[in-house]
């Protein structure tokens, strides 16, 4: 009697192992080459060419600007200020400084204001079609000296201006503007765009920014309507490492820099470069210059100079306008990928049609629809599970290592990257050898390719410029597909090879962009490289009904994700050159005599469980910390003076109450928050320093004006109230370090202020009876 057949269609591997051996070793040195075209060229020398860009000569500013912190209104900023005047000047540029007050992020009932001293520099075109803009914050946080943000960004400037000094007069005025206050609320850009007489007409605008210390420049925010200018950063980078998927995403989230303040204005087009590996050093007191990529710094200021030159000679008549469209590009080995926005939906449509024909191939080579569809439901598992399992890592590493709880990334993330790709792997392997020989390799590849056009089709309706990342290995994997099936390793291949050059970059970009903690979203996409390598890796099983044997597979998964994840913790270990963060605010309410230490760290470290214990909202409202519970602990009460609130005056008339008064801080502060409380009326209007706070921030029982870089002389603000109430001004100043304070204790080695804007915060609160 003839012994039964298994359950399910024969498997078509047939010995296959060498030949898929070869395949998944080209894939592989393919994703390696992508990977790594990424990376920042070698850094030129200060002997440079004198009309090029050196991260020699640009590195020495860097070393300048960020010799120590300098925050915004503090005497070490006015020094880099007068340092940028200096040099601007000496390269011939007409530079002034704009001292005024901007306003940003405001809403109901609060509002950021701040005293800015922006540089701005012009460079005269021959016959200028408009002004092309160079912008990047010459102000670093509070806790760091900033060297990467934003040191660099005003460093590239710097060393770009000279060299085009060195060059051909350009056809466009060029401006530089060096905005202040960026860390604190943008305030410096809002200004700019609100009271320079150069901002009136608008024009083109690069900004420069970091969220980290190495990696790759990445073009990740655009105008809308970019197709034109995504043409001439295409023609003219020499290092083009951009998505318009970054655009897409950055375009949902709540992030916002300088170039959102001129986006939002209305007069601006553009396109907005950051670095953003490295995070674990942001905003922290190790942004300093010897840990700034020197070869970041020079693809910076390539593709700066390059795309200055570019735009500076071009008609910008048009691209100082946003266009019909956006356009859909990526980085390849070879170069930025880019095709009109308007072959999304044809693209799409075509790969929809592609997955179903190749269903119907497939029927006649001896596998079902009802499979393929089950196939299709299928792959929707491995979809969810590892990026789940990517998060179960992350959970596991927080849970070794506690401290990585309030960090995106860990300092030294490549191993656990690499083991977060092993996850993947094992999970999409473990899938597939359960599921291979009940479906059919058939069924599981068309039923993925299909998940895929179906992705295709929901990012083209939601986000268009990231169709691509499922529509290019879909429409691949079907041509792959539709291959004979004595050339399907050649099909594999030419379809693994489009996923590779696709995927694999955006996987290694998405790693740095949202860290471990958010490793779901760079898995995902990992998830997707894998299901289109799904005919190169069904060589690796065997033939027949070996489970076990099959099983091992995943296993080698399993041993791999162990090995990356134990020497990921060997390596990355804290010291005094990569500490725990540490996250501690003083805070003290004059007027009740009552002191607390609070902490936003999501689990206090052993050095911060020193000052607070159980998370709890505090009775009063302090900048960073009101409204949300934080780990507390009580304080000893100092005698730190509070600010003097003295009223200039007190109008009433038909029904309305005007007080303007003076705040004055007592000691060195950064912010002063006027807080206001109505007792039932409306605040109607509201003006401190000479500046309108914005309409949005009005109409409320209670207005909180946090003003940043207060003059010593101190603030006067004027507030119009409707209503017969009682008014209660509660004033907060807030200034920078603990030391000295009763009960503090000095970090030990190995463990350093967080990169927050609240780390070391001293806050002072008082409330004055307006009667």
């Amino acid at each position: 009697m003839p012994a039964s057949r298994p359950p399910g269609p024969a498997p078509e591997s047939r010995g296959r192992l060498p030949g898929s051996l070869v395949v998944l070793l080209l894939l592989a040195g393919l994703a390696a080459w992508s990977v790594l075209a990424l990376d920042p060229p070698a850094p030129a020398a200060a002997d440079a060419p004198a009309t090029s860009f050196s991260a020699g000569r640009a590195f020495a500013h860097v070393e300048e600007i960020a010799s120590e912190v300098h925050v915004t209104g503090s005497p070490a900023h006015d020094r880099v200020v007068d340092g940028l005047v200096a040099t601007l000047g000496g390269l011939g540029l007409d530079t002034r400084v704009q001292n005024a007050v901007g306003t940003w992020q405001s809403g109901p009932g609060a509002a950021e204001m701040a005293r800015v001293r922006n540089v701005v520099a012009v460079l005269p075109g021959t016959a200028s079609t408009g002004r092309l803009f160079l912008m990047a914050h010459s102000d670093s946080v509070e806790t760091g000296p900033g060297a990467s943000d934003d040191a660099a960004g005003v460093a590239t400037l710097l060393e770009t201006v000279r060299a085009l000094t060195e060059g051909e007069p350009l056809r466009n005025d060029v401006v530089v503007v060096l905005t202040d206050a960026e860390e604190a609320c943008l305030c410096g850009a809002e200004a700019f765009t609100e009271s320079h007489p150069l901002a009136a007409e608008g024009g083109v605008v690069l900004n420069l920014e970091a969220r980290g210390t190495t990696g790759p420049p990445i073009t990740f925010e655009t105008s809308r309507g970019n197709a034109g200018l995504a043409a001439r950063y295409a023609a003219a980078v020499p290092h083009p490492v951009a998505s318009s998927f970054a655009v897409e995403v950055y375009r949902t989230l709540p992030n916002d820099t300088d170039f959102s303040v001129l986006l939002a204005d209305g007069d601006f087009t553009g396109l907005n470069t950051a670095f953003i590996d490295g995070n674990a050093a942001h905003h922290t007191p190790q942004d300093t210059p010897a840990r700034l990529d020197r070869g970041t710094l020079q693809a910076l200021g390539d593709n700066t100079l390059a795309l200055t030159r570019e735009l500076g000679d071009a008609d910008l008549t048009d691209l100082a306008r946003p266009g019909d469209g956006d356009a859909t590009y990526f980085p390849s080995p070879i170069g930025l990928v880019r095709h009109p926005g308007s072959l999304v939906w044809p693209l799409a449509g075509v790969a929809v049609l592609g997955v179903a024909l190749l269903a119907v191939v497939d029927r006649r080579r001896g596998s079902s629809l009802p499979r393929t569809l089950v196939g299709t439901l299928a792959a929707l598992v491995p979809l969810v599970l590892a990026p789940l399992a990517v998060v179960g890592l992350w959970r596991l590493l927080v849970l070794v290592r506690p401290a990585y709880a309030s960090m995106l990334d860990p300092w030294r993330p490549g191993w656990f990257r690499l083991a977060a790709v092993a996850v993947v792997a094992l999970v999409v392997l473990a899938w597939c050898a359960l599921l291979r020989r009940r479906l059919g390799a058939p069924a599981l590849r068309t039923g993925a390719l299909a998940l895929l056009a179906v992705l295709a089709v929901v990012l083209a309706a939601l986000a268009p410029g990231g169709s691509y990342l499922a529509v290019l290995p879909a429409l691949a994997g079907v041509l792959g597909g539709l291959l004979p099936r004595r050339v399907q390793l050649l099909g594999a291949l030419l379809a693994g090879a489009v996923a590779v050059v696709v995927l694999a970059p955006t996987v290694a970009l998405f790693f740095p962009a949202l860290g471990l903690a958010g490793g779901a979203a760079p898995a995902a996409v990992a998830t997707l490289l894998a299901l289109v390598l799904l005919p190169a890796l069904e060589g690796l099983f065997p033939a027949g009904p070996a489970r076990l044997r099959a099983l091992a597979v995943p296993g080698v998964a399993v041993v791999l994700a162990v090995l990356l994840t134990a020497v990921g913790l060997a390596v990355d270990r804290f010291d005094q050159q990569n500490p725990v963060p540490s996250q501690l605010v003083y805070a003290l309410e004059a007027d009740t005599g009552e002191a607390w230490w609070a902490s936003t760290e999501q689990q206090p470290g052993e050095y911060t469980s020193r000052y607070v214990g159980t998370p709890r909202t505090l009775p009063y409202d302090y900048p960073y910390l009101s409204g949300r519970a934080v780990a507390t602990g009580p304080a000893e009460v100092t005698g730190l003076p509070t600010s003097t609130v003295e009223v200039l005056d007190d109008l009433s008339s038909g029904g309305q109450r005007t007080v303007t008064v003076r705040v004055t801080p007592q000691r060195d502060v950064r912010l002063v928050v006027l807080d206001l409380d109505a007792s039932g009326g409306t605040v109607t209007a509201a003006r401190v320093q000479a500046r309108e706070v914005p309409v949005d921030a009005l109409g409320e029982d209670r207005l909180w004006v946090t003003f940043h870089a207060p003059p010593a002389e101190g603030i006067e603000a004027t507030f119009a109230v409707d209503g017969a109430g009682p008014l209660s001004l509660r004033v907060v100043d807030g200034s920078d370090g603990l030391t000295g304070l009763p009960g503090f204790e000095p970090r030990p080695a190995g463990v350093d202020a967080a990169g927050t804007h609240s780390s070391d915060l001293v806050v002072v609160g008082a409330t004055t009876d307006l009667g």
